[in-house]
This record gives C-alpha cells, structure tokens and sequence, in this order.
C-alpha cells in the first residue's frame, strides 16, 4: 500500500492556497500535516480523500500494481472530519448499520457492539445520536470511519471536543492503524505532532 502525491496544488480563485506539495507514503507510516487555520490542511485531506479535485498534479494510491484516484478509493479510506454528518435521529446502531449498508457490507450486533466499545461507547449502542454530547459524535465518527477497515485512515483535526479519556481512544485508534496501514493527521495541536514519522508544515495565509 502506497499514497504518492506528486506536484499537488488547491486554488481558490487567484489565491494559491499551496502549490507543487510532492510526498510518498507506505502502509506502517503515518504523515502529520501541520500549520495554522486557513494555511490548505483540511483542503489537502480533502484532495486525499477524494472530496475535492486538485487544481494541479496527481494524487494516487497503489495497491500492488493496482492504482487508484482519490475519487475512486472510497473502499481504502477511512475519513474523521468535524464536518462529517451522521444521522442525528437514528441511533448508532441504527447509523453503522445503514452505513455498512451503503458499503455493502454485513455487520451483525456483534460487530457494531465490537466497533462501537473500540471508540469508547459501549452500551451506547441503541441511543439516538441527538442525545450524544459532543465528544461522543465525535467518537462516532471513528466509528463510522472503521466499519470497512480501510487501509488509509484521514483525520482531520483527530481530538476535537474530546476529553482526556476520548484523546487516548485516538491515540489507540492511530497506533493500531499505523501496524498496517497509512494514517495522515491534519491538525494545529503541537501535542499530535509526536504521530508523525513525517511532518508537513503548511504556512498561513
């Protein structure tokens, strides 16, 4: 498994957010993509992740000898984002289960109970999303990231609105991912630099 990113750059009209960003990562290595609000990072995890197209370059994901464009590895990628959207009035159960289903995926009651005690909420199983704080919605975003077991793990900002206890389920989730696959942080947190076996610093605007 390899992320190879060559010559990358976003635009947003005649600004150049960043430009020519070249990096290549295996399976086992975890990237850390630093720098201050509005300097490209949560851009460029979109780029990875597929969301959003490159104004120049190539991202590509290699699987063997099989390649891959971000918008067509969906199935690699596990994606956290504090935008991502779950369903409020269903409950977390309800919201794998749905979303394992548009993965086509099969998860039993067994398996969601497994998934959703790994991100510290178990027993939570059948509350409707509208009664989680803040930090729980967040822990289920890992949670809906992990139902594939995706190769690649994107996170984007990794412990907002997470306390002490939420921080160390990431910290759990990062190093369980990084024993086989690619992990790639956005963050402006100095703490979560440590992740980094490489660190790429974004400047503001």
């Amino acid at each position: 498994m390899r992320l190879i990113v060559e010559e990358v750059a976003a635009r947003y009209g005649a600004r150049d957010v960043f430009a020519a960003v070249s990096v290549e990562l295996c399976a086992g290595e975890t990237m850390v993509v630093s720098g201050q609000n509005g300097s490209g990072k949560s851009t460029f995890l979109r780029l990875l992740a597929g969301l959003q197209r490159a104004d120049a370059g190539q991202i590509t994901y290699l699987v063997g000898q099989e390649a891959f464009d971000p918008r067509d590895a969906g199935h690699l990628i596990g994606w956290v984002a504090p935008d991502l959207m779950l369903y409020r009035d269903l409950t977390a159960r309800e919201n794998l289960r749905f979303f394992a289903a548009v993965r086509r995926i099969t998860l039993d009651d067994h398996a969601i109970d497994d998934l959703l005690a790994r991100v510290g909420l178990a027993g939570r199983s059948d509350d409707r999303l509208a009664a989680y704080s803040s930090g729980m919605t967040q822990r289920m975003r890992y949670a809906y990231a992990l139902i594939h077991q995706p190769p690649v793990l994107l996170l984007d900002e990794p412990t907002v609105t997470l306390d002490e206890r939420g921080a160390e389920v990431v910290d759990t989730v990062i190093k369980a991912q990084r024993r086989h696959g690619i992990v790639v942080i956005a963050t402006n947190d100095p703490r979560e630099l440590r992740y980094g076996d490489l660190v790429l610093e974004f400047g503001s605007t």
